[in-house]
């Protein structure tokens, strides 16, 4: 490997793991600190979640072939994120009634009202540009430029790590307010969890439609959550 080569390899990989803190940490910082509201906020994210990747891409030409390759699908592997998805969506929804009688969840319509702006009138838009459109726009960049792209410079083992810890960093702005430090602190590691499982299943396949469809249904069971917390259903 010549000299241009590596400093290709470590130009681009820090150039990943750079724009992955910034943005995660102005996510957090600007859900903590200034509560915009939601409909504010989407359209600016989706410029950032896809311009950043996008950007490396088309600079990085080399690795633009591993960029198409996101978006081939395999029949096995969305059949399997079906089945995991569905396996997640009974968790959520099955815990959230289980611990419904221990955990106080009221904290969380408040939270979202006040925050962000989401009431009962507007959740069912804002639910399914979560479910379709966000998970897409986190599986492309966590998933995608977070962890396919970061292994071929850092190797699979940072990668995997890093990736999901700045995926977990990414949403505690937005749950901080709604629940206790140790149900906070057990969100967050099942959010490093599932980011792990998302790299593990996307890893398989070479492409983000695993993961997408499984975060799909987790978003799924969050919102059929919301809806039974705003006593929409």
């Amino acid at each position: 490997m010549g000299k241009s080569e590596k400093r290709r390899l470590k130009v681009g990989g820090v150039y990943i793991i750079i724009s992955l803190c910034a943005l995660a940490l102005a996510v957090c910082l600007v859900d903590a600190l200034l509560h915009p509201p939601y409909f504010l906020k989407v359209p600016i994210k989706i410029l950032f979640f896809l311009l950043i990747p996008l950007s490396y891409f088309l600079v990085n030409k080399k690795d633009f072939g591993q960029f198409k390759g996101l978006f081939v699908p395999k029949k096995k592997g969305i059949l399997r994120a079906l089945l995991l998805g569905g396996g997640i969506y009974g968790v959520i929804v099955g815990g959230f009634f289980l611990t419904r009688g221990i955990i106080d969840y009221s904290g969380v319509t408040s939270s979202l009202n006040e925050g962000m702006g989401i009431t009962a009138d507007n959740f069912l838009y804002v639910s399914i540009y979560i479910s379709l459109m966000n998970s897409f726009l986190e599986e492309f960049f966590f998933r995608g430029y977070g962890f396919i792209a970061l292994k071929s410079y850092t190797g699979r083992a940072f990668a995997y790590l890093f990736s999901s810890a700045i995926f977990a960093l990414y949403h505690v702005g937005m749950i901080l307010p709604m629940f206790h430090p140790a149900v906070l602190l057990l969100l967050l590691a099942g959010l490093f969890i599932g980011g792990c499982i998302f790299n593990y299943i996307n890893e398989k396949d070479g492409n983000i439609y695993a993961s997408w469809f499984a975060h799909m249904f987790a978003n799924f069971a969050i919102n059929t959550v919301g809806f039974v917390l705003f006593d929409m259903i």
